[in-house]
């Protein structure tokens, strides 16, 4: 039986998604859980998977089209079978959409948008590239005046920039270019403005003497890092750490729901992760069972994934809490902003030695300072407080809570 490809909802306020690129075309053998086309949405770029094995057929979307979610947009059907047809009520339904997401994509009611349709609107070349669509959508430009210069002519977000700045010159107006936002950046500050003005945050800072930190990490990295083949960072010891606490503290592995608080069964714990043009925050399930070497393994395919594009929808979804790290960046404190619809963000400077009281005399220790961001609306004061004393107790004896 033929299994229908939908455009995926990653999120919950997810409307839409780009098809950045097919991985499999039309007639390939696919195989259940292999790569089958990469999507951008507000939130990442991701790879989805086969959900079925067979033949992939019907595909009815192109690179770089915006498609709704829940729409069909390929099938996988066995070998010699046909896709089903599609009904003219949801051609009409997929023409309409496309005439509400942007005027120069529109066709008449009851049109089925075809890939000729698509090309001829893209001007001479044809082909377009998602990112030109992405800028031509975002600064105004009409893929049909634009001259490509790409491969076989296709119009590339080059094109189209020279094209918005020639535009802007004809008409005596500024050059002057707006730095385009992609899909991850326009996410983070769309959900940054509206933790900020939504979320009634307080702050909690800490500086926590981190020698047992470092002695910790010290002992367990040669045993780890040789059988992992993978390098123990503070990032994961701190997360494992995290995820144990949170355990004890469930109001701060919550979520808000707009009408009330909703306490996560499981404790996922997010890393803020920098990208070419912005920050994701893919997730480590299970944190609180998690073994240090596996979640050091998790942290660093995810960190290379992330940089490439190549996140999954597993990947970013279920996240309760998130840890945000810029120490490597000597970077001595700061504060982060909550990522909705999580409850508090922990952020982490850097380990530097500083005088401190040792005993009643002045001393060198190394010393960190952890600032945690909290949604009043889920947790009060004295609750945040209390999460964030046992933590920092978790971090000078690692080694009794792992």
């Amino acid at each position: 039986m033929a299994k229908n490809v939908v455009m995926p909802a990653l999120e919950m306020a997810q409307e839409t998604g780009t098809i950045v690129s097919w991985l499999k075309k039309e007639g390939d053998a696919v195989t259940k859980g292999e790569p089958l086309l990469e999507i951008e949405t507000d939130k990442a770029t991701v790879e989805i998977e086969a959900l079925a094995n067979g033949v992939l057929a019907g595909v009815k979307a192109a690179e770089g089209d915006e498609i709704p979610v829940g729409e069909t947009i390929a099938w996988i059907v066995a070998p010699g079978e046909e896709p089903p047809k599609e009904s003219a009520s949801a051609t009409s339904g997929r023409s309409m959409s496309q005439k509400a997401r942007s005027s120069s994509d529109s066709n008449p009611p009851g049109a089925k948008a075809s890939a000729a349709g698509r090309k001829k609107k893209t001007g001479a070349g044809g082909k377009v590239s998602p990112k030109a669509r992405r800028l031509a959508k975002e600064h105004g430009v009409d893929l049909a005046t634009v001259e490509g210069t790409g491969p076989d002519g296709a119009i590339t977000g080059e094109d189209v920039l020279a094209a918005r700045e020639s535009a802007s010159s004809d008409g005596g107006e500024s050059t002057a270019a707006t730095a385009p936002l992609s899909a991850v950046a326009r996410l983070m500050a769309e959900r940054t403005t509206q933790s900020w003005n939504q979320a009634p945050h307080f702050f909690l800072t800490r500086d926590v003497d981190a020698v047992a930190l470092n002695d910790f990490r010290a002992r367990v990295r040669p045993g780890i890092e040789k059988d992992k083949e993978i390098k123990v960072t503070h990032t994961d010891i701190l997360v494992a750490l995290i995820g144990r606490v949170l355990v004890k503290h469930p109001k701060m592995n919550a979520s808000w729901e707009g009408k009330g608080i909703r306490l996560n069964p499981e404790v996922n714990v997010c890393i803020a992760m920098a990208v070419e043009d912005g920050v994701v925050s893919p997730v480590i399930p299970e944190t609180n069972t998690a073994e240090l070497g596996d979640i050091a393994m998790r942290r660093r395919d995810l960190a290379e994934r992330a940089r490439a594009g190549k996140l999954r929808p597993a990947d970013i979804t279920g996240g309760n809490f998130t840890v945000s790290n810029l120490g490597m960046f000597a970077i001595d404190a700061f504060t982060a902003i909550i990522v909705p619809p999580q409850a508090a963000i922990l952020a982490v400077g850097a380990i530097a030695d500083r005088v401190v009281p040792v005993d009643g005399q002045p001393g060198i220790r190394p010393t960190m300072t952890m600032t945690l961001s909290s949604d009043h609306r889920v947790v009060d004061g004295a609750q945040a407080a209390l999460f964030l004393n046992d933590l920092v107790e978790a971090i000078k004896d690692p080694e009794k809570v792992m």
